[in-house]
């Protein structure tokens, strides 16, 4: 029954060991919440979780990729308060997920040219890149720390720094998009460098009532990406600037996008929601080639995350195909302190409290990636829980052929 039971993240007691995974939610509006957003967060505090996260917030503004993401400012305090509220009278925790896309934006969204480790292009913008400046660093280490404060203000009990998935700390820390050549490239202690900048800031704002957890990669999930050896020493360093605790996750958003939720994209469907044509009808030509499937089976992160128990003595937060009470209680028998959850809680709310009543349930979801194909585009819904009407011909065929192909693999 250790899953079920309470456990601390640095100041904060979580009343079980689950915690909703920062999965874009796509539920914003003009990069501030919504009702649809609230309810969402309630309905899973509803469902029995221990900590329920807001995805993808910007600490700046060119650090946003989306109008439907939202920026952690002052001017949304208000609602979010308004979000967390509910989330504590329903008995559970509030995290805000904040981080920088860097490179992974475009000029009208970002307010400017997008910036990231060093000046490229982008395909996926498709758009030019520019090198950020050692000052421009500086400046966003602290916007790191004010979205803390911000946080607090809202009334979040815990911040989650993205610093993986081939965003702008981990465009810092990969040596395939950092090309630099002064002290924030070369070396592995170089190319940490932001993240300690940011990391100080962090911990400074956080000061000893709110939690600091780290989400990071164990591999990049592609040749010439980092790989476990160094993913294990940039975990050591996240511990030693005092995280409380890291999330344990893999996978690049412009290279290896699959490596983080694995299964198949479903690529008519993606396309079906985007409004550019050129957009829609050349990433319905291509995008087999751009984005790889990667086989999904149940705990597929965790072979690696052993090695990463094995070596750090901070909390551990395991996600990666958690998908029943049978493979998160074989988490907690691992070592690991803490479970994150995305795609079981997209397709039922209700999915920790159903582990609970039930030792033997699992998640009805499929896996088929429905829900991730649209959450750029329109939000994060489970293809089981829409009007079927929504569903086009088209979607439905191909939602039955990746279904057909997932029983047969």
């Amino acid at each position: 029954m250790k899953l079920f039971t309470p456990a601390r993240i640095g100041p904060v007691t979580l009343r079980n060991r689950t915690i909703r995974s920062a999965a874009f939610e796509g539920m914003g509006r003009d990069n501030g919440p919504t009702e649809q957003l609230r309810d969402y967060h309630w309905a899973v505090a509803d469902g029995g979780v221990g900590m329920t996260t807001l995805a993808y917030a910007g600490v700046c503004r060119s650090a946003l990729s989306f109008d439907t993401q939202l920026w952690l400012r002052p001017a949304i305090i208000k609602p979010l308060r308004e979000i967390t509220d509910g989330i504590h009278a329903r008995g559970a925790k509030a995290s805000i997920q904040i981080g920088h896309c860097g490179n992974m934006t475009h000029i009208k969204t970002a307010g400017g040219i997008p910036v990231g480790a060093s000046t490229g292009f982008n395909l996926y913008s498709p758009t030019i890149v520019r090198g950020l400046r050692p000052d421009e660093l500086a400046t966003i280490a602290r916007d790191f720390g004010d979205a803390v404060r911000t946080a607090r203000d809202a009334g979040f009990d815990c911040v989650e720094v993205h610093a993986g998935h081939g965003y702008l700390i981990s465009q810092f820390l990969s040596p395939y998009t950092n090309r630099r050549h002064d002290c924030f490239g070369g070396s592995l202690s170089n190319r940490m460098r932001l993240l300690r900048m940011c990391m100080e800031e962090v911990m400074m704002a956080a000061d000893n009532d709110m939690g600091v957890i780290v989400k990071t990669n164990m591999r990049d999930g592609f040749r010439g990406g980092m790989e476990i050896d160094e993913c294990l020493k940039v975990a050591c360093e996240i511990e030693r600037l005092g995280a409380h605790a890291i999330v344990l996750s893999g996978g690049f958003v412009s290279k290896a996008p699959m490596y983080v939720m694995r299964g198949e994209m479903p690529i008519y469907s993606m396309t079906h929601y985007m409004k550019q044509l050129w957009l829609k009808y050349g990433v319905r030509l291509c995008g087999k080639m751009m984005i790889k499937t990667e086989p999904f089976r149940e705990l597929y992160f965790l072979d690696d995350a052993r090695r990463f128990r094995a070596e750090l003595k901070l909390p551990l937060i395991y996600v990666g195909g958690v998908v029943g009470r049978e493979t998160a209680d074989q988490v907690m028998d691992e070592g690991f302190d803490f479970v994150q959850i995305g795609r079981a809680l997209v397709h039922d709310t209700d999915f920790v409290r159903r582990m609970q009543e039930e030792p033997c349930h699992r998640s009805g979801c499929e896996h088929i990636n429905y829900c991730i194909a649209r959450m750029y585009s329109k939000d994060m819904v489970c293809h089981r829980n829409i009007d079927k009407s929504e569903l086009t011909p088209g979607i439905h065929k191909e939602i039955e052929r990746i279904r057909s192909s997932a029983h047969h693999g």
